[in-house]
């Protein structure tokens, strides 16, 4: 068997598809083989087993009166046309896709709608290094590229696939456990490309596609971290799906989707995730629903915040370039080399500025194409894809009244709405069934406590910022956080001394230190609800041309041990504009207005709410060299917290 091109330079595996050892399996559960028309093995129940040839709804949720015998099921693997050459081989890219549908597609009449996930994971990563982080701020340090490197060193942290949690994250699909096919650390594809979504959705009537990113697996193209060749490749699967893109199977032949309603939901988590964003703003007919879990909306907010050089959590020093080649799998290693490079290039780890390069890599400018129903999922503590990807993408869509949904969990990265919440969704759209959905509670919330709690919507309409002022320590230690307007005085300026060797949990946690200043409201005689984005506006002056800010709020306990809640951060170049730098002059102050990753949290009675500010952070920026200094003035400076209730309900608890 050839594929239909040599572009690849990979077999198509064979074992999993041969019709022989279709049939031996068949014969050993007493079922009967069949070869379709279209050349597809299929496995034939016995003649008593009377299977429904339309699916059944209970409760609004499509039930599973399918086979769930994975024997039972075709499979198709495919590859998909694309109109874009991100190789530049002179050949139209292709994505490498796999169908898994129900026999009764073939034989009874059944139309299905898809469930369709896309990834650059399935082949798994490879070992690379990260970018050195302990530099000079607006230093450039370039990857050793030199011919005795196979692939460019960066000075960094290596980035291994066998503990990188997205690739955990991606292959849980929260609904029939961990596709553990997918966990390898080794690259190259697996005999199957996924099994993730399969048990959940077949018996249910749908049909599932799992297709390889460009530049993964078995499919052509380059990897570009987000770039506009990947949103087509993951596109030109529903187009393929409603009959507008050409597939051909392993012999060349072509293949059509004759089986499918045309209706798909794009479902996945982290980067499976974004490509559902990444789709839907192409505002592609056909896609119906989706569900990005964990996913981005920006991957400027990846890397980048406030202009300020910005690591993923868990991820310091990583890059555009360090995750294209991450996930760059395909079997030539040396077709994409430029285009990697070329990554590097553009990113500018220098200044941290937002250019046309991010610019292309923002879902956000295509909002208003998005006409798919969309269900919102992401941890609060998820600081890997932080909160902010799902706020804003969550809050465009209901500002222009697209069908929308959020569940938030106490959870980190990943985590998927209950297959109840699912298939509620998906039967809404994908069936088309009239459930109600649309009129439910807007946001499903997980409390501290890890109860569910369903809101009218989210942020919380009764929420409201409270502004609050910064009233300095009297002794050095920590400052007060109040609604007082703060008195000026011989202390209304503090410093701050830059050491990025230190946490902002050892900072946080610090009863006094010169690297970081601190303000707490008194000890709260009822609980507080945040739910929203806190921003911070800050008079500061620096006594050197650059400087990384942050800003950390802080929940303090009765013992004073403090729990980082959110976080923020802001190069001050980027004052006046995110996409060109602007030196400060030393001795100069500056108003800095920027936000922290939102949050939807509970401060209980008897703790009290404080902010922290400091100028590095160890694990997201930049480390330059410790002793750059900060003057804060205090009188100048306000916190605004979205809090349920607003000022008054802050007032009525801090007394």
């Amino acid at each position: 068997m050839s594929l239909p091109r040599q572009k690849t330079g990979r077999m198509a595996p064979t074992s999993l598809r041969s019709p022989g050892s279709v049939r031996r399996a068949a014969a050993a559960l007493g079922l009967a083989a069949t070869m379709t028309l279209a050349g597809v093995a299929t496995i034939s129940a016995p003649a008593d087993a009377a299977a429904p040839v339309g699916p059944v709804f209970q409760n609004g949720m499509a039930q599973p009166v399918f086979s769930s015998n994975r024997n039972d099921w075709i499979r198709q693997e495919v590859w998909v046309e694309t109109p874009v050459d991100s190789d530049g081989d002179g050949r139209n890219d292709r994505v490498h896709a796999e169908v898994t549908r129900l026999q009764e597609t073939e034989t009874g009449g059944l139309k299905s709608p898809v469930v369709y996930e896309a990834s650059p994971y399935y082949a798994g990563g490879n070992e690379i290094t990260n970018h050195n982080v302990d530099h000079e701020l607006n230093q450039a340090v370039r990857p050793d590229k030199s011919k005795s490197k196979s692939k460019p060193e960066r000075g960094g942290s290596v980035l291994d696939p066998a503990t990188d949690e997205r690739l955990a994250a991606a292959a849980d699909d929260g609904t029939n456990g961990t596709d553990v096919s997918r966990l390898t650390a080794d690259t190259g594809p697996q005999p199957a490309i996924s099994t993730s979504q399969e048990s959940s959705w077949l018996p249910r009537g749908f049909a599932v596609v799992h297709a390889e990113s460009l530049g993964s697996g078995k499919s052509d193209g380059c990897p570009t971290t987000g770039g506009r060749n990947e949103t087509i490749g993951a596109k030109s699967v529903v187009d393929w799906l409603n009959g507008r893109a050409k597939a051909y199977d392993a012999a060349g032949g072509e293949v059509t989707a004759t089986w499918t309603t045309g209706k798909v939901g794009m479902i996945g988590t982290s980067y499976n995730g974004t490509l559902p964003n990444a789709v839907a703003s192409t505002g592609v007919e056909g896609l119906e629903a989706i569900v990005p879990i964990s996913a981005i909306s920006s991957w400027y907010d990846y890397y980048r915040a406030n202009g300020a050089v910005v690591a993923a959590g868990g991820y310091q020093g990583e890059d555009a370039d360090v995750l294209a080649e991450y996930v760059y799998t395909r079997a030539d290693q040396q077709i994409c080399r430029s285009v990697i490079e070329q990554l590097e290039k553009d990113q500018d780890r220098v200044t941290g500025d937002y250019s046309a390069f991010w610019d292309e890599r923002n879902y956000m400018n295509d909002v208003d194409k998005v006409h798919a129903a969309v269900l919102v999922a992401h941890g609060l503590n998820d600081w890997n894809v932080k909160t902010k990807q799902a706020a804003q993408w969550y809050e465009a869509l209901k500002a222009r009244n697209v069908p929308h949904k959020i569940y938030l969990h106490q959870g980190g990265h990943g985590g998927s709405p209950s297959v109840d919440v699912l298939n509620r969704w998906f039967t809404r759209y994908l069936w088309d069934y009239q459930n109600g959905v649309e009129n439910d509670p807007r946001a499903l919330i997980q409390r501290e406590d890890r109860t569910l709690v369903t809101y009218p919507e989210w942020p919380d309409p009764a929420a409201a910022d409270a502004k609050l002022n910064l009233a300095p320590s009297t002794d050095g230690t920590i400052g007060v956080l109040t609604r007082d307007k703060t008195p000026r005085g011989d202390l209304a300026t503090e410093t701050i001394v830059d050491d990025a060797s230190k946490t902002a949990q050892t900072l946080a946690d610090a009863v006094t230190s010169p690297n970081r200043l601190a303000y707490k409201s008194g000890a709260l005689s009822g609980a507080v609800r945040l739910s929203g984005t806190p921003t911070v506006s800050l008079q500061i002056g620096f006594g050197q041309p650059a400087a990384n800010v942050t800003a950390l709020l802080v929940d303090y306990d009765q013992n004073g041990k403090a729990k980082i809640i959110t976080r923020g951060w802001r190069d001050p170049q980027n004052r006046k504009s995110l996409s060109e730098s602007e030196p400060i002059r030393p001795g100069r102050t500056y108003n800095l207005d920027f936000d922290m990753q939102p949050h939807d949290y509970v401060f209980q009675t008897g703790h009290r709410i404080g902010i922290v500010l400091l100028s590095s952070d160890y694990e997201y920026t930049i480390r330059p060299a410790p002793g750059a200094t900060l003057q804060l003035d205090t009188v100048k400076s306000t916190v605004k917290l979205p809090i349920v209730g607003g000022a008054a309900a802050f007032t009525a608890a801090n007394g």
